[in-house]
């Protein structure tokens, strides 16, 4: 029988998610992540890290949406929003001794979203974070992170972000591991296996969504699908495009925020954060209130640049010429009943 994992409390929202307090765990991560030995056996940490009465910052949701490219002055959150709450709680817990996998060189490769019901600016928040599970990779080992938000008990909004460990397989079960997707975003410090993962991607392999997900199982791309999508925006990424979003997301991993910082972990360019090129997606689509989400992260957006949006139907995408960064769908959820 599956025991629930003790819920620990975290009660300072204030505290939690300053700038010194986000410092200090990636730079723990980082010291930990040299004893950190991912292996056949490695178990997800028993730990489901609540905060409660969360409430929004009207002026730093104001500053997300400006370098998102959100509308101002709604009274509903932009849908990638919560993933921004619970960043500290996320960060507490991949950080900790007890997460088996090293941060550094963690790679950020999918995140869908369900959201139930659009989040408001006045409600106050449940925020919860998890590690639903570790499967073993082809390339490594890969951790399913789960994140909630409740309103008096009524879950609105969750997501499921997947993180890669790169490493040599150990044992058998690793090696005949099917293949699958790498991705290869990274949001955490010292990810210099991503630019090995863009390489190796093949952007036309078969997919299999993980449970969540509206719909539960991705067939494989046809002809049509395999097209580039019919491109609609160009934008141009200012150089300090990394530090704005860190600043406002508290990622502050330093291959975002200077093309200095970014070579001392094997990047010849800053190169700007996963979720910052999912969010300028979305705020470009207009999502529905009630929507499901997937998103994969294929290759590093370099700063500055330019990319192109393009969208079709539910999908869209990012890509500067023919090399695709970003690939993602939108499907609008069935209407709840009261």
């Amino acid at each position: 029988m599956r025991t629930r994992p003790p819920v620990r409390t975290e009660p300072r929202t204030r505290d939690l998610a300053s700038p010194g307090s986000l410092t200090a765990l990636l730079a723990r991560g980082a010291l930990l992540s040299p004893f950190k030995r991912p292996g056949p056996d490695a178990r997800p940490p028993a730990t489901r890290l609540t905060l409660s009465g969360v409430r929004v910052d009207l002026a730093h949701l104001a500053a997300y949406e400006r370098v998102c490219g959100f509308p101002t002055g709604r009274a509903a959150l932009p849908v990638t929003y919560p993933h921004v709450l619970a960043f500290p709680l996320a960060m507490r817990i991949m950080t900790g001794r007890a997460f088996p996998l090293p941060l550094l060189g963690l790679v950020h490769t999918a995140i869908e979203i369900t959201q139930h019901r659009e989040p408001t600016t006045a409600a106050a928040y449940e925020l919860a974070v998890l590690v639903e599970k570790l499967a073993p990779h082809r390339r490594g080992t890969e951790a399913t992170v789960r994140t909630e938000a409740r309103v008096h008990g009524e879950l609105v909004w969750e997501s499921r972000s997947t993180y890669l460990a790169r490493h040599r397989p150990r044992d058998p079960v690793r090696r005949n591991t099917p293949r699958g997707a790498p991705g290869e975003l990274p949001p955490d410090i010292g990810e210099v296996a991503s630019r090995a993962a863009s390489r190796e991607a093949r952007p036309d392999s078969p997919r299999t969504a993980p449970p969540g997900l509206p719909w539960e199982a991705r067939p494989s791309a046809s002809s049509e699908e395999r097209r580039p999508l019919p491109a609609l925006r160009e934008w141009h990424l200012a150089a300090d495009t990394g530090r704005r979003y860190g600043a406002v997301s508290g990622d502050r991993n330093p291959i975002h925020l200077h093309p200095l910082t970014a070579r001392l972990f094997g990047f010849p360019h800053a190169i700007a954060h996963g979720m910052w090129t999912v969010a300028r997606c979305l705020a470009e689509y207009g999502p529905p209130e009630s929507v499901g989400v997937r998103a994969e992260f294929r290759a590093p957006v370099a700063l500055p640049g330019t990319a192109t949006y393009a969208a079709r139907g539910a999908s869209f995408e990012l890509r500067t010429g023919d090399r695709v960064h970003v690939t993602g769908d939108v499907r609008p959820l069935p209407a709840r009943t009261e």
